[in-house]
């Protein structure tokens, strides 16, 4: 027999890491991963943050701790892995959510193109490429004993050229072909106990992109305004519209998904433009 739908997109009893937890995505994650029944371990640097993650799920009858960690700091991740296992025994999945832009790396227009920063390309790059592959290295190995999913964030500009945002862009494409190359692997050795797909968000404005799509009385920037043109959907996302793709990766309704993207873009990827 079929499962009700209801309980094949039940996280109850799952106990959830979620890497960059204290950003604007990561709010949205928790609140998310929380209403479908997760055990949620909240991962960032910002310990303010991560207290209120916590405070917002035990407000709302769920179950978190956070942990203080740095998803490029190796030991970090393991003193935090320990931590989760002596808390709760197991890990039965991972959200690989931190990431996002360095200022440094945004090119402006106008700069010559042949003097890049190098420097802060390759932090932009380390960020999102192995501030991915770390956790899932390190948690993955407690999802593989009793089986799971991981989930990773890419992004449209791995599939379009999109200005300024080359560190970025390069970091999200490696991503793409990290989560397939990954899935192939684990599928090689652990069969269908684990599997690795990724979220492809659109644009949402994040602390880190505002500066770069809003101007300070609210208004858009003429690059805010080349998204909304190129996107459908005439808007941003809502990071609350993250929630419906990440609960189905993360739950049984998606045990035959592996090493998939997942768009959620409000149908930029598909619009030429014209």
């Amino acid at each position: 027999m079929i499962k009700e739908v209801e309980s094949l997109f039940s996280l109850k009893n799952k106990v959830v890491v979620v890497t960059g937890a204290t950003g604007v995505l990561g709010e949205a994650f928790v609140n998310g991963l929380c209403a479908a029944g997760a055990t949620i371990v909240v991962i960032g640097r910002n310990e303010e943050a991560a207290k209120q993650r916590v405070a917002d799920v035990t407000n709302a009858g769920g179950n978190a701790i956070y942990i203080i960690a740095d998803v490029l700091d190796e030991q970090n991740l393991l003193d935090a892995n320990e931590t989760i296992i002596k808390e709760f025994g197991r890990i039965d999945a991972l959200v690989n959510a931190a990431g996002g832009n360095v200022a440094e790396a945004v090119i402006q227009p106008g700069s010559d193109i042949f003097d890049l920063n190098i420097s802060a390309l390759k932090q932009a790059f380390d960020l999102n490429l192995f501030g991915t592959m770390l956790p899932t290295q390190i948690f993955g190995k407690e999802i593989a004993k009793n089986g799971g999913s991981i989930v990773n964030i890419s992004s449209v500009s791995a599939n379009q050229a999109i200005t300024r945002v080359l560190g970025y862009s390069l970091a999200k494409t490696s991503i793409d072909c990290y989560t397939k190359w990954m899935s192939v692997e684990l599928a090689n050795r652990y069969q269908d106990k684990i599997r690795i797909n990724s979220i492809v968000p659109g644009f949402f404005i994040t602390n880190q992109n505002r500066a770069l799509l809003t101007n300070a009385d609210g208004s858009l920037t003429a690059r805010g305004e080349a998204i909304i043109y190129k996107t459908p959907f005439k808007r941003f996302g809502d990071p609350e519209e993250l929630i419906g793709a990440l609960v189905y990766l993360l739950s049984d309704a998606s045990k035959f998904v592996n090493g998939e993207n997942i768009k959620v873009d409000g149908g930029f990827t598909a619009f030429s433009g014209v």
